[in-house]
């Protein structure tokens, strides 16, 4: 049986670890940025304190924010936690934390598993955590497992805590704090610094990270300031600034008024909203997503260096709730605020980071109090917990163990969802010894028998499960101009999985869509269709706008035979490879960009470019199994099993645990004729991964072309309980009661 190649998204998620941050080195970076087109002096980084000359009250709200104390130099007043030899016990390793010549250390486990001392060079953040970094060769900086809880001790801080309560994480673990998943660098230096270039060099596997300014100042909303400033003090050329110098108006609310529409209580905006500049800027942080180029992002064009994240499988619920940590950005575009323009500066002053308005009064700007602050709405009484909008319209999920963060979906609590698909719901959030059925009967007799929405509820669940009506459910949202665009996108991304004239039609229309969300998820999601029917729907793409969309069309276009091209149309071609390349490049420090390399070269028939990237992978992280994976692949497509064998064993002694690696090698000791120990490997990944229909279907063919019907049969049953409509295993269990009958 051949193994399909794997495939590793494109996608590098940022803060793929809930309960990680990360920060290196103290490098000021020169100030500067590219030349605008068509300006004949670049725009430059000048420093917050420059603009706090003319803007004295922005500044000193920003003074006391968790921006401008996002990263610091560790001091005396920047250090929360308590360095006076405390000790920390977690998972059988002490760790003491201590001052010494002034300065602050802690003796704890290395990347040898051994105790050591490690000065820490920053903190980063402040509350309701603080953490800390540690300097390490290469340009490195890491960030330690164990965090200061600064809360007041009244409310259980004031405390030393790890990240992975209940965890052992040896060195062996990609999760130890000396290892890639914890490094600054690549992890979460550009939200916590200003104008940050990473600088990795893959020749000296080294970073020489810069920044402007060590925290998150002005110009990392407002871009570099140099010609602002050059405008508002007439110098010489400032006529030439345009737009007051400004790199990007954050400007969507001015003039804006929001009157209130007595008959539905809500406020409605007097003019639509045509941008979303203000959006965008805010989600180049407060966004799980990946890395398209290193440098700051230009402020109000997100989609030009970063790959948002959709509603992903373990990241969100099949509703859209958070699920991971996810952040703010991808929540907040599927809200009913979200469409009627509300921007994130209504809610927040976007200077101090604060309400506008305390508590209630915050929702309370656009929907009338008697309407939605009574009692017969919230269904609590009044002055409760459980009659704050947020308890019900925004449940906290905490991440990092200490740090609630508020749902930006802005929902109503759907208990009937909970009920046909298993979602949370806030009214069971807080009514823990009540079920959903109680919450759900609540609802109906306060409000009607009727809920608007859920399909997206009811195409993830289905696509999730592979139900059989997943492909039409999945393809009727991507097509539904009234759903939120990344709701359109999530769908249209889902469609990868159900192949067939339904999703392609629903493909063709997302890829045409206004949104960029929408048009890029459709282009990842023909990955595996006929590079003909490909070169017909996405090769208009690669003319796109938007920086992720076109790369998404580059990498869907890999294959195309470009060498009988007239000359335009191939360098046209070879100019998208070329961009997607720099993407990925991006992130060269990462073994998941060097995999997309690779199979980025095998598509364009390099596959001797492809293997340098796979190995370069195992040597970033030589536990990371689909570098092992597509090396094999690579191998046995060239007819050197040896090779595909020797990479599947290194890849085994590095993850031992991996099911992907067992299943592979299974397959390959198959091909050999070694049929018991490849069965051995086969049901060693089965148990290792019993969330895979895939691999305990594999392990039932196996058993009965062994000669063991009835133990086929037997794990045949579990998994069908596991996945009743996945059709493989639905095949397999029609030919063993053939077989049996027979």
């Amino acid at each position: 049986m051949k193994p399909a190649r794997l495939r590793v998204a494109a996608t590098l998620l940022l803060a793929a670890l809930a309960a990680a941050a990360w920060t290196w080195h103290a490098q000021r970076a020169p100030a500067r940025s590219p030349a605008e087109p068509g300006a004949s002096t670049p725009r430059e980084y000048i420093g917050a304190t420059a603009c706090g000359g003319c803007h004295e009250k922005a500044f000193a709200a920003w003074q006391g924010s968790h921006h401008r104390l996002a990263m610091q130099e560790a001091t005396a007043q920047s250090v929360l936690g308590d360095f006076g030899n405390r000790r920390f016990s977690h998972a059988g390793v002490t760790s003491i934390f201590f001052r010494r010549d002034g300065r602050f250390y802690v003796n704890t486990d290395g990347p040898d598993g051994r105790p050591a001392d490690f000065e820490i060079k920053y903190t980063f953040g402040v509350t309701p955590l603080q953490q800390y970094l540690v300097a390490f060769p290469g340009g490195r900086l890491q960030a330690l497992p164990i965090a200061w809880d600064a809360r007041p001790k009244s409310q259980g801080g004031q405390r030393w805590f790890h990240l992975y309560p209940g965890q052992r994480i040896t060195p062996r673990d990609p999760l130890h704090w000396t290892r890639l998943n914890q490094n600054w660098n690549w992890m979460c230096a550009d939200c916590h610094s200003t104008d940050l270039r990473r600088n990795y060099d893959s020749a000296s596997d080294s970073f020489k990270t810069a920044w402007s300014e060590i925290n998150v100042s002005c110009e990392a909303c407002h871009g570099p300031g140099s010609a602002h400033a050059a405008w508002a003090n007439k110098a010489p050329g400032w006529e030439k600034a345009g737009d007051m110098g400004l790199e990007v108006a954050l400007d969507e609310r001015k003039g804006v008024a929001w009157p209130m529409n007595a008959a539905s209580g809500s406020a409605v905006r007097s003019r639509p909203l045509a941008t979303r500049r203000e959006v965008d800027t805010c989600g180049q942080c407060h966004a799980r997503r990946a890395t398209l180029a290193d440098g700051p992002a230009r402020a109000g064009q997100l989609l030009d260096t970063h790959d948002p994240s959709l509603l992903a499988r373990g990241l969100f619920f099949a509703d859209g709730q958070q699920q991971d940590e996810v952040y703010t950005y991808a929540s907040f575009l599927q809200s009913r605020m979200h469409a009627q323009g509300v921007t994130c500066s209504d809610c927040h002053d976007p200077h101090s980071g604060r309400l506008r308005v305390p508590g209630n009064g915050v929702c309370l700007q656009c929907h009338d109090a008697a309407k939605y602050a009574a009692q017969n709405h919230t269904l609590h009484r009044e002055g409760s917990a459980g009659a704050g909008c947020p308890a019900c319209h925004m449940p906290t999920r905490t991440y990092m163990v200490v740090d609630p963060r508020h749902d930006h979906s802005i929902r109503v609590p759907r208990p009937d969802l909970s009920l046909k698909h298993g979602t949370p719901n806030a009214c069971n959030g807080c009514h823990k010894e009540k079920d959903a059925r109680w919450a759900a009967r609540i609802v109906e007799q306060a409000f009607g028998p009727q809920r608007r929405g859920g399909d997206l509820a009811a195409a993830l669940d289905a696509g999730r499960r592979g139900a059989p009506e997943a492909r039409d459910r999945l393809a009727a949202l991507a097509r539904d101009g009234s759903a939120p665009a990344i709701v359109r996108a999530t769908a249209a991304a889902e469609l990868q999985a159900f192949p067939g004239t339904p999703a392609t039609a629903a493909l063709e229309a997302a890829l045409k869509d206004a949104d960029p969300l929408v048009r890029g998820a459709a282009a990842e999601a023909l990955g595996d269709h006929e590079i003909v029917d490909r070169l017909r729907l996405a090769e208009p793409l690669l003319d796109d706008p938007v920086r992720a969309v076109r790369a998404k069309a580059a990498r869907a276009l890999a294959a195309a035979p470009v060498a009988g091209m007239d000359a335009a149309r191939r360098a046209r071609f070879e100019a998208a490879f070329a961009e997607y390349v720099t993407t990925q490049q991006a992130n060269a420090n990462r073994p998941e960009a060097r995999i997309n390399l690779g199979l980025f070269w095998i598509d364009r028939g390099e596959p001797e470019k492809a293997e340098a990237e796979y190995r370069a992978a195992t040597k970033l992280q030589p536990d990371f199994a689909p570098a092992w994976l597509n090396l094999a692949d690579l191998y046995r497509a060239q007819g050197r099993e040896a090779g595909a064998e020797n990479a599947l064993t290194q890849g085994l002694q590095h993850a031992p645990a991996n099911a992907d690696l067992s299943h592979a090698l299974g397959l390959l000791k198959a091909r050999l004729g070694l049929r018991e120990e490849a069965l051995r490997l086969l049901r060693l990944a089965a148990e290792q991964q019993p969330d895979n229909p895939r691999y305990a279907y594999v392990y039932v063919v196996a058993l009965n072309d062994t000669g063991r019907p009835a133990q086929a049969r037997a794990v045949l049953k579990s998994a069908l309980v596991r996945f009743p409509h996945h059709a493989e295993l639905q095949q397999i269990a029609a030919l063993l009661r053939t077989d049996k009958a027979d």
